[in-house]
């Protein structure tokens, strides 16, 4: 049977073949985020389904290519589209595309979401960094037989996102002129909307947003010792005692509106950090 580590390696082999460049800087874009992938200079675009052991994106708003070049003077490798643990596919496959960055040589990842938001605080079209998550998804990518030459059986979850990165992010936004907010995001398996009565249970416990994608990649990437800014864009309100339907075209619809000012974000970050 092929290892973890050979299916990481065989995959990020495919993909250097076909680029000139060595990235320093993984982008995974969520809904409505996928049209930054298109500022990306002499970009090399390779579709997941030409990628060794890679899944396939199934969910509206999500390209599923991968697209290498450069970015506000950074070399980058971005994910238009993601993978979801509701689409079907297990834990370790929702991660690889972590795993595989890692394999290019990638040391830092920029996790991107659309995300309901919780704190009364928050409106529809903000922008919140996450400081910390709670992943309520009911499954863990590392569970399994653990490879050491990936990471440690039991990594240390406390600062999965990076805190300077953090600052670095506040910095940024603030040369923008964007307010940003920052939270804790409550990481859910979906594919279904929370009832009012699991909304006041996830407030509770702490969290300011919600949403159905990150927390497992973010795992992963800790366990590899990566650094990490996850940001989310709060497309809806979901305080229980507030809630109307939603639907995910609504979402995408704020997440359409927010783009502009989200993608000028992810590039001033880019451009600000230091490698």
């Amino acid at each position: 049977m092929t290892s973890l580590t050979e299916k990481m390696n065989e995959a990020a082999s495919v993909i250097e073949e076909k680029v000139s460049i060595k990235p320093e800087i993984g982008l995974i874009l969520g809904s409505g985020l996928g049209e930054l992938a298109d500022e990306i200079e002499n970009p090399v675009t390779i579709d997941y389904r030409d990628i060794p052991h890679f899944p396939v994106s199934t969910v509206e708003g999500h390209a599923g290519k991968l697209v290498i070049g450069i970015l506000n003077g950074k070399s980058v490798v971005a994910m238009q589209g993601r993978f979801h643990y509701y689409e079907g596919y297990p834990a370790q496959d929702v991660t690889f595309p972590v795993r595989v960055m890692k394999g290019l040589g990638i040391n830092l990842v920029v996790v991107t979401n659309a995300c309901g938001g919780m704190n009364p605080d928050f409106a529809a079209g903000d922008l919140m960094i996450i400081e910390d998550h709670l992943n309520l998804t009911g499954v863990n990518p590392l569970i399994g037989a653990n490879k050491g030459d990936l990471g440690p059986r039991f990594p240390d979850m406390s600062r999965a996102y990076t805190p300077e990165l953090i600052d670095l992010v506040k910095d940024s936004a603030g040369k923008l002129s964007i307010e940003v907010k920052q939270g804790v995001y409550a990481g859910i398996s979906g594919p279904t909307y929370m009832t009012r009565a699991e909304l006041r249970m996830l407030r509770t416990l702490g969290g300011d947003a919600v949403g159905m994608s990150t927390v497992p990649e973010v795992i992963v990437a800790s366990h590899m010792s990566m650094k990490v800014i996850g940001i989310s864009c709060v497309t809806d309100m979901a305080i229980a005692d507030e809630l109307e339907p939603l639907t995910h075209e609504q979402v995408v619809v704020v997440a359409n509106q927010t783009k502009p000012k989200f993608i000028q974000l992810v590039k001033q970050i880019v451009s600000d950090v230091t490698l």
